[in-house]
């Protein structure tokens, strides 16, 4: 019941009917949706149906919508492809080297940088400063210093008598790019470790110590086993952004020497732009997209499902 003074007297008027009220948060919820919504539709889920219609056609990417319709010639063309196999490769070596060396490197540094330090904060904008530059600048900066002819790199290794063909070179491109990518994102996942690592309870780590456990065995016994979902959400964005990886490819080396630093994504945007055989490139897109929708489902199903569980449960408890 509401209430409205007017002079002496108080006027009572009826309060809102629940199903109005209801109505009313509903429209709220829509009006505040509908923005994003729209864009969401137009920006992601129209390309993908765009990509999955041209992947059945054989089309130049002119003269209006294809025609030519071809079925899964496409598909079985990309799956007979060698340079497509030499991608999937290429998809398997950085994702063994980013589990293996780049999230590792990113855990030991966030380890380091939660210690009392002197400097400490400093450090972490330093390392996390390479995260905020974008691909381009950080490929334009890397084709430079790995130039080689007068690159930085070989000056400096010159000096020792030694020099590399760093990104001209097939047997060095790989390790060079994975060099590049490392420098980029550890700061990224060291920032996501070091964030893990503070919302643990020091009462737990205190107590390991005072049981007289050291530090590699508090830190196996106790930091490790905490920081597993964390871990886990770093391993996930880390293999769909390799599943992904095009920016820093496509400026450092175009997918050369000879298809030897080629990614699913670059071989996508030489067939699509560079011959106009936009049919390919969009079965190659369909590919890229199952790959990550079907890693994305299996690792939430086997690897991730005590967490989303857990959350679940949080959520269901509360108030």
């Amino acid at each position: 019941m509401t209430t409205l003074t007017r002079g002496p007297e108080a006027v009572k008027l009826p309060a809102p009917a629940p199903a109005a009220r209801r109505r009313g948060r509903w429209v709220s919820i829509v009006l505040f949706l509908l923005p994003a919504l729209v864009l969401f539709l137009l920006l992601v889920v129209a390309p993908m149906l765009v990509a999955l219609y041209s992947s059945v056609f054989k089309w130049n990417g002119f003269g209006g919508l294809p025609t030519d319709f071809i079925g899964l010639d496409n598909f079985t063309r990309l799956f007979a492809s060698e340079i497509f196999a030499q991608d999937l490769w290429h998809l398997l070596v950085l994702v063994l080297l980013s589990i293996c060396v780049q999230l590792p490197f990113s855990l030991a540094i966030a380890m380091l940088l939660n210690q009392r330090i002197r400097g400490r904060a400093l450090y972490r904008v330093l390392f996390f400063a390479p995260y905020v530059l974008s691909e381009v600048i950080t490929g334009v900066l890397f084709s430079l210093i790995l130039s080689p002819g007068s690159g930085m790199a070989n000056q400096l290794l010159s000096v020792f008598g030694w020099e590399s063909e760093w990104l001209a070179d097939p047997n060095t491109v790989m390790p060079s790019l994975f060099l590049v990518m490392t420098w980029k994102y550890f700061g990224f996942h060291m920032m996501i470790y070091l964030a893990g690592r503070q919302n643990i309870p020091n009462e737990l780590i205190e107590a390991a110590q005072i049981d007289g456990a050291t530090g590699w065995k508090t830190f196996r016994h106790v930091t490790l086993p905490l920081l597993g979902p964390t871990i886990r959400i770093s391993v996930f964005l880390s293999v769909i952004y390799t599943i992904q990886l095009f920016d820093l490819v496509w400026i450092l080396t175009g997918g050369g020497p000879s298809h030897s630093s080629e990614t699913m994504a670059v071989t996508m945007m030489d067939w699509g732009f560079k011959r106009s055989q936009v049919g390919y490139a969009s079965a190659i897109s369909v590919v890229m997209f199952g790959l990550s929708l079907v890693f994305a489902l299996l690792y939430q199903r086997f690897v991730m499902r005590r967490d989303l569980e857990g959350a679940t449960t949080s959520a269901g408890g509360r108030p």
